[in-house]
């Protein structure tokens, strides 16, 4: 639909306002505004459609105004909107505690709730000290955990830190289980993992006191660029963590909630965290977070120890309860079958382009790193043999998807040449091969 007066001057509005009123933490915007979604499809105040594969990075797992989930928010919104879940008792927050107790990996069995994921994040670790009456704290170079103060501590990404002092002093960083760009040379996973949590043992050992209480890892590192660590890798850590009386806190703000084709990366991994972070995809869009714990875990935690106002809203958490319902029912295995067949297709652009250095996910949760075929020197501290990532190929292969075909997808990744493929997990096969086109024929037109 080509836009008329009446919309161009809604989105114009719309741009002048962002741009004179909210803070200008974005890089850059694209050139339209948001109007309205359905399903996989997002529609500006121009009425142009686009198919969304970025979930509004990886949140509306059940896909844009799921009909069950907006139902669930409306009826909910008619009997309660607020009161503090910690100060009075209600339905949503006591049910969904039950629901996560039943869904969650392993003997995981109390819940907090709060907003967002890297509150989740922050509170999980401020559980493990309680419980392990100990401080320091390891992640993981290139992780993502938030933005907070706390929590971008624990972010191995300068990127995210620049110009900013965080305030959780006890924490150290080890390496990424990033094969790719493996400084082991060439080995098999099981080498790679071996050799990866031997370098954990290292980093403790030389760089804390070893009063650890927690390692915080992303089954599947999200910002990081789709990092995919190998088979046994989440095992080695939390065997690494029990080994020093410390507890494994798994981050999957981004990987849980069906994204990686099983309702949490852990369960597609067989290993059970001592804390688990949520957020994401838990309300398909409404905000919500939530970390869980075994009994004897989260029962360190004493009356006033952690507290959210807005934490456990009921609307978001009967959103929640609906969304799990959804997901459950099929939208999680369509994840996993068509994420089989996208790992497959883009194995195919990986073999044809020599672009693209590799692909990479699991489920709906991929990556297409790009990179230079004529610079063989990699990057600085770089010991392996992949190519100079490029972010500028990124960058036109995402404006290209937009432009050309109207496909909106992500880049990432701590180089900024990943391309970020995370639909709603209800996407059709023909919705894939559309997006897939679109990629393809940018790496078409940027030789």
């Amino acid at each position: 639909m080509a836009p008329n007066q009446e919309s161009t001057a809604r989105t114009d509005d719309v741009i002048e306002k962002y741009d004179e009123y909210v803070m200008p933490i974005a890089k850059g915007y694209d050139p339209f505004s948001i109007e309205r979604a359905e399903g996989t499809t997002m529609v500006t105040a121009d009425g142009e459609e686009y198919l969304d594969c970025f979930s509004g990075i990886s949140v509306t797992n059940a896909g844009h105004n799921h009909p069950a989930v907006v139902d669930a928010a409306k009826d909910q919104l008619d009997d309660l909107v607020h009161t503090c879940s910690y100060v009075y008792r209600n339905r949503p927050v006591a049910d969904l505690a039950e629901k996560l107790a039943e869904i969650t990996p392993g003997d995981l069995q109390k819940s907090f709730f709060c907003n967002s994921g890297t509150e989740a994040v922050e509170g999980a670790v401020k559980l493990a000290r309680k419980y392990t009456g100990s401080t320091e704290v390891v992640a993981l170079e290139m992780a993502f955990h938030g933005r907070t103060l706390g929590s971008l501590a624990l972010t191995g990404n300068h990127g995210y830190k620049h110009g900013m002092a965080p305030t959780l002093n006890d924490v150290t960083h080890a390496p990424a289980p990033y094969q790719y760009r493996s400084p082991y040379g060439d080995c098999s996973e099981e080498e790679f993992a071996a050799r990866a949590a031997a370098e954990l043992e290292r980093v403790i050992g030389t760089h804390t006191s070893t009063d650890l209480a927690a390692i915080v890892v992303e089954p599947v590192m999200g910002e990081g660029g789709i990092i995919v660590p190998p088979a046994d890798y989440l095992q080695r850590v939390k065997d690494v963590a029990h080994d020093h009386g410390a507890l494994f806190i798994a981050d999957e703000v981004q990987t849980g909630y069906g994204r990686t084709g099983d309702l949490f990366a852990c369960d597609g991994a067989g290993v059970n965290p001592d804390i688990l972070t949520q957020a994401k995809g838990i309300a398909d869009g409404l905000p919500l977070g939530a970390f869980t714990a075994p009994a004897e875990i989260a029962d360190a935690f004493e009356a006033g120890d952690h507290l959210s106002t807005f934490g456990g809203n009921p609307v978001c958490c009967a959103a929640a309860l609906a969304n799990i319902d959804a997901l459950r029912d099929g939208i999680v295995d369509n994840a996993r079958e068509q994420g089989e067949w996208l790992g497959d297709r883009l194995a195919a652009l990986e073999a044809e382009f020599d672009r693209v250095g590799e692909t990479r996910g699991t489920g709906l949760m991929y990556g297409v790193e790009l990179v230079d075929p004529t610079d063989g020197s990699g990057v600085d501290g770089d010991d392996s043999a992949a190519p100079a990532p490029t972010s500028e190929a990124a960058k036109a292969i995402q404006t290209h998807a937009r432009d050309e075909h109207d496909v909106l997808i992500g880049v990432g990744g701590y180089h900024k040449n990943v391309l970020r493929f995370q639909p709603p997990l209800t996407i059709a096969r023909e919705e894939l091969e559309r997006a897939v086109t679109a990629i393809e024929d940018g790496l078409g037109t940027i030789g």
